[in-house]
């Protein structure tokens, strides 16, 4: 088959190029969108990532250009249509699962780095600086940990936290039986964030959960709390959130995405001007930490993302069964 991927970069032609033994790739730094649709002309699926654009108008105009397959090489959907591409006979699959661990132990490591402060520690030391000035940090032994959606990496972080000897809290509509195992107290998202020193967010982004983090849901946090996103930026309400770094009441953010992060993220912007004012303003206070999605970015993770799309394509070619088939 001839797949046209969109969003390209450089480790992603590596790791596709490494695993391909059969198609003919090619690909595209450009993101999907109403004006780069053309560039897939020619060819029998796409693949693309998280902040490609598969609207109605976008997969209307990919099922004119004759493609049968939308292969997400991510496990997240929220960026396709998929009644119109049920109603244009496009298949849509994706990688449901790559390393979970690569974005729990990112999680962490936005907690550890935020806690213990040691990226304003490394700047210090190397300008000579070797004062331990507001470098205070807490134990994570004995918190509370708050768990927002416990599916693999949800389950994957809280087996982490429960190693630290945190004391793990779990909400999920759809309880996960492992961890109840393990004594995992499930409870309500209030009671959640009533309670929990440190919150970390690891479920989708639905029309239930978009903006699971707003006003109301900040203002029932425990004072002073930590807030992690690891999953999609869209689940925090930004400006609730820089309100509340400001009352002091949420204590210090750590995030892998921004709900406007398509224009930023992926891309060195190194000599612009930044035109998004929310993200400067978030980045301007000193309890933030932004990485620019990069939780997933593991080898393991990257191995098992380019192996899982070029298998559901050939799946798809073959016409066997889609495993991995995003329903309409």
């Amino acid at each position: 088959m001839k797949i046209a991927f969109f969003s390209i970069h450089s480790y992603d032609k590596e790791y596709f190029n490494r695993y391909n033994t059969q198609h003919q790739l090619l690909f595209f730094e450009a993101a999907l969108n109403e004006q780069t649709t053309n560039l897939a002309a020619g060819s029998n699926a796409v693949c693309v990532f998280v902040n490609d654009k598969l609207n109605a108008a976008v997969i209307t105009q990919l099922a004119q250009l004759g493609i049968k397959l939308i292969a997400l090489r991510c496990a997240g959907y929220n960026n396709v249509d998929l009644a119109a591409a049920k109603a244009n006979n496009i298949k849509v699959v994706r990688v449901p699962a790559y390393s979970p661990h690569a974005v729990a132990e990112h999680a962490v490591a936005l907690i550890m780095t935020l806690n213990r402060k040691t990226h304003k520690a490394y700047n210090r030391v190397r300008e000579g600086d070797f004062s331990l000035r507001k470098l205070t940090g807490f134990d994570l032994y004995g918190k509370k940990v708050g768990v927002i959606g416990t599916g693999k990496i949800g389950e994957a972080f809280a087996k982490i936290m429960i190693g630290f000897g945190c004391n793990v809290l779990a909400y999920d509509i759809y309880p996960n039986e492992n961890l109840k195992q393990l004594g995992i107290e499930y409870t309500s998202l209030e009671n959640l964030l009533k309670s929990s020193d440190v919150v970390s967010l690891h479920c989708p982004l639905t029309e239930q959960t978009k903006h699971i983090i707003n006003e109301h849901s900040l203002s029932n946090m425990k004072k002073g709390a930590m807030l992690i996103n690891t999953s999609r930026g869209a689940l925090i309400d930004t400006k609730a959130a820089i309100e509340h770094l400001k009352s002091g009441q949420l204590g210090y953010l750590g995030i892998d995405v921004y709900e406007q992060e398509e224009k930023l993220f992926f891309n060195n912007l190194t000599g612009e001007v930044i035109q998004d004012d929310v993200i400067m303003r978030l980045m301007s206070f000193p309890n933030v930490l932004i990485t620019a999605h990069q939780g997933f970015f593991t080898d393991e993770a990257l191995t098992q993302i380019a192996q899982t799309t070029l298998k559901n394509i050939h799946d798809f070619e073959m016409g066997w069964p889609l495993i991995n088939d995003v329903p309409g």
